[in-house]
């Protein structure tokens, strides 16, 4: 007897219900040869496609290990040799012949790595960083004189560019992608801003809460670990060049280190005029807070920046930067002068900073884009230089004003820096311009 063979699809049913007539559907919502679509995956995000690159992961841990230190050193140095020596003066002394010594013996460096490798010169500088970090710990620890300390803490000065070198791998990684090294040179403006945020919180705890020693002790031992695996990853490494060192210096990035100057000097004068504001109102303790927030506003900034596609060439949109930078750093001074309260001021600085890591990306890629291939890491530590001579000066004069007017008035300094920032940008783009007309 014939079975009765199943419908290819059944027949939708009809029925009635008091004055309606109802109709249901039983078939598939797809047959066999209908498959739902798949959503779409979403393309991965650039800081995504970036670390997506082989070995990047790899060198960017190490290098990071080895930034913190950065922002633990100076502070470390001055809790250990106050609370010993029980001068301030002392402590601030030894730290700023530091700063000089790294800043003289940076761009020497630099040139070596560019003649001889990352490798081969990060290591034997490090190593001999360390030991400086050491000898200052044991002067410091057994009463040895005074000079010693300046001695011992000048022997960290051959402390390599780290930050100069990660951005040297990208740029030689990324050569043929402007708009991903867009995105690596923001990562790593904002792992600056991220180190120099979190190694002050990290030194203070150490030294608070082990011995006063603790927080260079630490920073030695991460300085040593994250420099030694990041010259173990050879194959993101630059080739050296070695006819580099005979080069002439490039002199093409002058305009921009008068700049770096200048916006060194807005993170110096900030520095000390914050503290001094927040001393004035009685909340000393508190000014590392506040001034972790400007760090905090510019490392998301930076992130953000990153992520988004650059709009036209580095050299155009400086300009833009700068004048943002210069029109951010007068919201502190407002917000002192209308409120006259610490809790004001605290958003007035996470604002402003974020100005301060665009405007650093930026120029970075400028400097990358004006220094000859063979002089990269000496381009980037010769920024080291001309930053560390702004925060220098850009402290002095803070602290100049802070006490010398009032500390609420003091923050027209670091508005003033980022203005003659600008002003400094005007004026080399108008005599470049003039400079193509001639010839």
């Amino acid at each position: 007897m014939p079975q009765p063979t199943e419908p290819t699809s059944r027949q939708p049913l009809h029925t009635v219900t008091a004055d309606s007539l109802v109709t249901v559907d039983f078939s598939p919502r797809f047959d066999g040869r209908s498959r739902p679509r798949p959503h779409p995956r979403r393309p991965p995000g650039p800081y995504r496609r970036l670390f997506a690159l082989p070995g990047t992961r790899a060198f960017t841990a190490g290098n990071l290990l080895a930034r913190l230190p950065m922002g633990m050193f100076s502070v470390s140095a001055v809790v250990m040799i106050a609370g010993s020596r029980g001068s301030y003066a002392l402590a601030g002394a030894v730290t700023a012949t530091g700063l000089a010594a790294t800043g003289l013996a940076g761009p020497w460096i630099a040139r070596l790595v560019d003649r001889y490798g990352q490798a081969r010169v990060a290591v034997p500088a490090t190593v001999t960083a360390v030991l400086g970090s050491l000898a200052l710990l044991l002067c410091v620890r057994y009463g040895a004189p005074d000079w010693t300390l300046f001695a011992a803490y000048a022997a960290t000065a051959t402390t390599p560019n780290l930050g100069g070198m990660s951005r040297a791998r990208w740029a030689h990684l990324l050569r043929d992608d402007p708009g991903a090294l867009h995105t690596a040179n923001s990562f790593e403006q904002a792992a600056d801003e991220l180190c120099f945020m979190l190694g002050p919180v990290l030194a203070s705890f150490l030294t608070g809460t082990f011995f006063p020693e603790a927080g260079t002790l630490a920073g030695a031992v991460l300085l040593l670990t994250g420099a030694l695996l990041f010259a173990a990853q050879r194959a993101t490494e630059p080739p050296p060049r070695p006819g580099s060192a005979t080069a002439r210096t490039p002199l093409r990035i002058g305009p921009l280190l008068v700049c770096f100057v200048a916006t060194g000097a807005v993170f110096g004068s900030m520095e000390v005029v914050t503290i001094a504001y927040a001393d004035a109102q009685g909340h000393r303790s508190a000014a590392g807070a506040v001034l972790a927030l400007q760090a905090a506003g510019s490392c998301a900034a930076g992130l953000l920046y990153g992520a988004l596609r650059p709009a036209g060439p580095a050299e155009r949109r400086l300009p833009a930067c700068l004048l943002a930078m210069a029109a951010l750093m007068s919201l502190p001074l407002l917000a002192a002068r209308a409120f006259d309260s610490l809790w004001a001021l605290a958003p007035a600085l996470l604002v402003a900073g974020m100005a301060t890591a665009p405007t650093m990306v930026t120029a970075m890629t400028l400097v990358q884009d004006r220094t000859p291939g063979g002089r990269l890491n000496e381009g980037m530590s010769l920024v080291v230089t001309a930053l560390l001579t702004g925060i220098a000066c850009g402290s002095a004069l803070g602290g100049w004003a802070a006490d010398h007017v009032s500390p609420t008035a003091a923050f027209v300094t670091p508005a003033a820096a980022a203005a003659a920032a600008l002003a400094v940008s005007a004026v080399s783009r108008i005599a470049s311009l003039n400079s193509r007309h001639t010839h």
